[in-house]
């Protein structure tokens, strides 16, 4: 009995240190600044009027949309845990460099092992908005099309990293959601991007890579995090390029909802 209180209070112990590591920026600072500027840029446009038609046509207020994009920058540094993996040896305290881009990965001292995480900035807010604007513009068939051919870009171009986890190269998945959307239809070329974007990228960069995490000495695998989130990010910039873009008027019998 005593064996085992002490076993509960050691991990006890143990698990602020924990939690508290699972919390980080997932690019460098520079490279995060970079989005924080792109942020600030999309808020002098929106107080200015020039964005304001854009976010309508996403489906969303410009506030909303701001707070989204805001939400997502804060929610970045936080990741949920879900799972763990036996790790003989996981790297700590290194900056991995990516296609160009810097991904940091947190110094650890005593880690159990690969733990898989879910980020709040790149997977939760960005998931739940998708669903929001599939159900608000109905989009049921094109919707899931475009989910299915950004997931097979990504999955195809997503690669395993030591040390990181999954990264895809961060244009990717704007750019496959883009020109897949305005395909699909240019009336719902924006939130198409968003919801094809977003979750496209988390399933077939993130979750049907999963399988390749073990054994690549990653301290955290973030789904929708570090690898994956300045991508995800950018897609909701691009919904908002296309929602300026001009597009065939509104006829109920000929648009893509279904």
């Amino acid at each position: 009995m005593k064996h085992a209180a002490a076993c509960r209070d050691r991990e006890l112990g143990e698990a602020p240190m924990h939690f508290s590591h699972l919390h980080y920026l997932p690019l460098s600072p520079a490279f995060f600044s970079i989005l924080v500027a792109i942020f600030v840029v999309l808020l002098v446009l929106v107080q200015v009027g020039a964005l304001h038609y854009a976010y309508t046509r996403l489906g969303v207020s410009s506030g909303a949309a701001l707070l989204l994009l805001l939400g997502s920058l804060i929610g970045s540094f936080f990741n949920i845990p879900v799972a763990e993996l036996p790790e003989q040896q996981v790297m700590s305290g290194q900056e991995i460099d990516f296609f160009g881009m810097h991904y940091m990965i947190p110094v650890l001292k005593e880690w159990p092992g690969t733990v898989i995480a879910v980020n709040v900035g790149g997977a939760v807010i960005p998931g739940l908005m998708s669903f929001y604007l599939l159900a608000k513009n109905r989009l049921w068939m094109s919707g899931p099309l475009a989910i299915v051919g950004v997931a097979v870009v990504c999955n195809r171009l997503a690669h395993p990293i030591p040390g990181l986890g999954i990264a895809e190269p961060v244009f990717v998945p704007a750019m496959t959601a883009a020109i897949i959307a305005w395909l699909l239809s240019r009336q719902y070329a924006a939130p198409l991007a968003y919801i094809g974007g977003s979750l496209g990228t988390l399933i077939g960069a993130d979750l049907l890579n999963l399988g390749k995490i073990q054994g690549l000495g990653a301290p955290i695998a973030s789904i929708g995090g570090a690898g994956t989130f300045d991508g995800i990010f950018l897609i909701g910039i691009v919904a908002v390029l296309l929602a300026n873009l001009p597009h065939p008027a509104s006829h109920p019998r000929n648009n893509s909802r279904a």
